[in-house]
């Protein structure tokens, strides 16, 4: 593994890879790949590893008994997923981990990580509190996904979440995270409806699409 890279995730930002390899067999290390569509974690499920996503992309998603998906987040490389669960291990999970496209993780024992190795490393704690920074980023994303499926119409939750989107790109043109049926499960609206309002604004003038590229054309949108 290029510990140089993984020194790069926000996990293990302010470690030497001297220290992160010397970490890995402590924190009872492993990597695993996936397919396109291979579940990682399963409803259900208990766990007491936090995963890194090293390359590719994974998505949170919550199906119901119906077999409705809503996804709940996008977790790409360098970002961590699972955190929550693992940290109280006797807790099923309420949703399932899945790989959008081939994907590699690495895995990691949350028990291992919160409770330091009797050399008590400096590095070691500053894992501690980078789990905590990606925890309270975590809660965040929960939040403005509630803000963006708020909006009682779809054009509202498509402005909403293009607007943030656009904010986090820093400027108009941007790419999501999501194909056409992630971004309708994310905003919690069927695929035919969300393509038949994007088609709308398209005709409007409000914005430019091309898969998952967006360019806002309008300096005031309607909700």
């Amino acid at each position: 593994m290029d510990m140089t890279e993984l020194c790069g995730t926000a996990l293990f930002r302010g470690v030497t890879p001297e220290e992160a390899q010397a970490m890995l067999s402590c924190l009872a290390s492993r990597r695993q790949s996936f397919a396109k569509g291979q579940a990682i974690y399963r409803t259900g499920d208990t766990v007491t590893a936090l995963g890194v996503v090293l390359s590719g992309r994974v998505l949170i998603e919550s199906c119901d008994l119906w077999g409705n998906v809503t996804v709940l987040d996008s977790v790409g490389p360098g970002q961590i997923f699972a955190e929550t669960y693992a940290c109280t291990p006797t807790e099923p999970l309420m949703v399932d981990v899945v790989a959008a496209e081939p994907s590699e993780a690495l895995f990691l024992e949350v028990e291992r990580v919160l409770h330091a190795c009797p050399n008590t490393c400096a590095h070691h704690s500053r894992l501690v509190r980078n789990l905590l920074t990606l925890s309270a980023q975590k809660n965040l994303n929960l939040s403005r996904k509630i803000f963006h499926t708020s909006p009682k119409t779809i054009r509202g939750r498509l402005l909403s979440y293009l607007s943030e989107q656009a904010v986090r790109s820093g400027g108009r043109s941007f790419t999501i995270p999501f194909d056409r049926q992630q971004l309708a499960d994310y905003l919690n609206v069927e695929r035919s409806a969300l393509s038949g309002e994007l088609g709308r604004m398209q005709r409007e003038g409000l914005l430019r699409t091309r898969r998952n590229h967006f360019e806002l054309l309008a300096d005031h949108l309607e909700l």
